[in-house]
């Protein structure tokens, strides 16, 4: 059963206006749950546009007073800012104990713990950018100090945006990175090369471009609807013989398996020095 937003007035604060927090705040505001929203963030420009959704939503360039009072603050800062702005925060976040939802790429709990006073209720998570258009896919875990009902609050808002998968070990988040977080680019490149090969065999730029976008949605779409794995999708569409056949051999005489396992390493690898580095 998917968990819903609380019926209870909940206030939820974000950190930060960016396109990841534009994407929840969007998607809260179309559940009927009672919520409070408050949004701060240096740029009163992005503040504008939050301001544009609904006049009831409290916006600040101050994050204490837009954490004042919160249930869940959402960080969606950006990791190299992350430290310098929720240090200042750590007075206020041990007198009221928030449950604290991190969006940020690359930054462990124990670090984001540390930087607020330790023993906070933290759950960290990794969306992608498909988020945008409410189609992401985000990767959560929580720390001990989670209860059961802030697990859920936190699943509730992150899939407004889309699916949530829970991991009980932290390490996992550098896979999930690797795999969702990054992957949006992969896909993008891999259409962007489609495009190309396309206009070199005659087809107009619009045309290649539709035509290929319109086949990745609608092979996403029956890998998602399909009882059926890709492998055996794959498979259905290949004839012996035939002109898919001849492309898959190609390609599968590049290399193109081993190099995905190599790019999606080399990123989990990325993944685990940004931490260290931000620890």
């Amino acid at each position: 059963m998917t968990p819903q937003l609380s019926r209870k007035p909940t206030t939820v604060a974000f950190i930060g206006a960016g396109n990841m927090a534009r994407s929840l705040i969007a998607g809260m505001l179309q559940d009927a749950g009672s919520l409070q929203l408050r949004v701060s963030d240096p740029d009163q420009n992005q503040l504008d546009v939050i301001r544009s959704y609904g006049s009831q939503i409290f916006t600040s360039t101050d994050n204490a007073a837009t954490i004042q009072g919160a249930d869940v603050v959402v960080l969606a800062v950006k990791p190299q800012m992350m430290r310098t702005v929720i240090e200042p925060l750590q007075d206020l976040a041990q007198k009221q104990r928030p449950l604290f939802v991190s969006v940020a790429a690359g930054i462990r709990e124990e670090s984001l713990n540390a930087w607020l006073g330790g023993h906070l209720p933290i759950v960290r998570c990794m969306p992608n950018t498909p988020a945008l258009v409410k189609a992401g896919a985000t990767g959560l875990y929580a720390n001990l100090q989670v209860s059961k009902e802030q697990r859920s609050l936190a699943e509730s808002i992150l899939r407004t945006v889309g699916i949530t998968l829970w991991f009980e070990d932290e390490a996992k988040l550098d896979a999930v990175t690797a795999v969702s977080g990054s992957g949006p680019a992969y896909f993008f490149l891999v259409m962007e090369a489609m495009q190309a090969a396309a206009e070199s065999l005659g087809l107009k730029s619009e045309d290649a471009q539709l035509l290929v976008v319109q086949t990745a949605l609608g092979a996403a779409r029956l890998a998602l609807e399909s009882d059926q794995k890709p492998a055996e999708l794959r498979k259905q569409v290949t004839s012996k013989g035939g002109t898919t056949e001849a492309a898959l051999n190609k390609l599968s005489a590049g290399g193109l398996v081993p190099l995905f396992a190599e790019a999606l390493q080399a990123a989990a690898q990325r993944s685990k020095e940004l931490a260290a580095a931000n620890s």
